[in-house]
């Protein structure tokens, strides 16, 4: 019934030597399950973890721009959906209170680097209202953010001829 693991002290069949005989608890530890439930959490949270990045959904349009390099401060990003509805981060914000948002974050933030993006549904003069405003916020750095994979406009076309 006890679930306990002992182990005989070793020796014959003595009665003299009877205190001694008794057995002991073991004293190691087998660590095997332990290795088997890190390895399954492992694997739980490299599947998991790209699934909680938020965003907005938007169909970007399609660029040959290259991508921007890496920073070390997370970006600032304004997403503006296929209704004209403004989100910053993950937030989504009247446009009246856009440029005095901006201007609290501007003045905590190091980095004047803002990134834009815009569905490819929404009018031009809606991305440039919403450009404007973060300029009068205080990011002068305006990164727009695009899909690879369009057109390069030097005369060929990705994957064709130019014709």
């Amino acid at each position: 019934m006890g679930g306990g693991v002992t182990q005989s002290t070793g020796g014959g069949g003595s009665r003299r030597r009877g205190r001694r005989n008794r057995a002991r608890p073991m004293a190691e530890i087998n660590v095997t399950p332990f290795v088997d439930v890190m390895m399954v959490l492992l694997i739980i949270f490299m599947v998991a973890a790209p699934l909680l990045t938020v965003g907005v959904p938007v169909e970007l349009p399609r660029t040959a721009a290259q991508a921007l390099p890496a920073e070390t401060e997370e970006p600032l990003t304004v997403t503006i959906d296929a209704q004209g509805a403004v989100t910053l981060q993950s937030t989504e914000i009247a446009r009246d209170d856009l440029i005095p948002r901006l201007r609290a974050i501007a003045a905590e933030r190091a980095d004047d680097r803002v990134f834009l993006r815009a569905d490819g549904a929404v009018p031009y003069e809606t991305v440039a209202q919403v450009m404007g405003a973060l300029n009068a916020g205080g990011f002068a750095s305006i990164g727009l953010v695009t899909d690879v994979g369009g057109p390069a406009l030097d005369g060929a076309a990705p994957g064709g001829t130019g014709n």
